[in-house]
């Protein structure tokens, strides 16, 4: 595109001339009706994050570190609500909110995985009542 500034989302919607501190790997919030970026969040530690591949699909937590590797993958160490903390590939982390305030809604579970044992308890007191 013969020079225009455009960023491409990860719906494939193209956006020209966006904000230029809009970075890869930050998240935007778009008007639906108008097509216009109305907010974005930097790629940082800090911000709330859901896990959209590999063994931790759908596990939320913050950002804690990000591991650069250059010439192969890099890697994200995030931290869930309930202080496990786990790494993933950066193409597996999706930024959905700033600090710890999510943009969207979140599943029943709050994106925290519970143990064998937890989910065996929560099963059974399920049963029980």
């Amino acid at each position: 595109t013969k020079g225009i500034p455009h960023l491409v989302t990860h719906d494939a919607r193209t956006i020209r001339y966006p904000d230029p501190l809009i970075k890869v790997n930050d998240t935007i919030q778009i008007d639906l009706e108008t097509g216009k970026i109305t907010d974005f969040i930097k790629f940082d530690t800090g911000n709330l994050c859901m896990v959209t591949g590999g063994a931790n699909l759908g596990r939320v937590g913050v950002i804690t570190n990000r591991e650069r590797h250059p010439g192969s993958f890099d890697v994200v160490h995030v931290k869930d609500a309930n202080g496990n903390s786990f790494a993933t590939r950066l193409s597996n982390i999706f930024v959905i909110g700033k600090g710890n305030k999510p943009w969207i809604s979140l599943p029943r579970g709050k994106g925290i995985r519970l143990t064998i044992a937890e989910e065996r308890g929560k099963r059974l007191a399920a049963k029980q009542s």
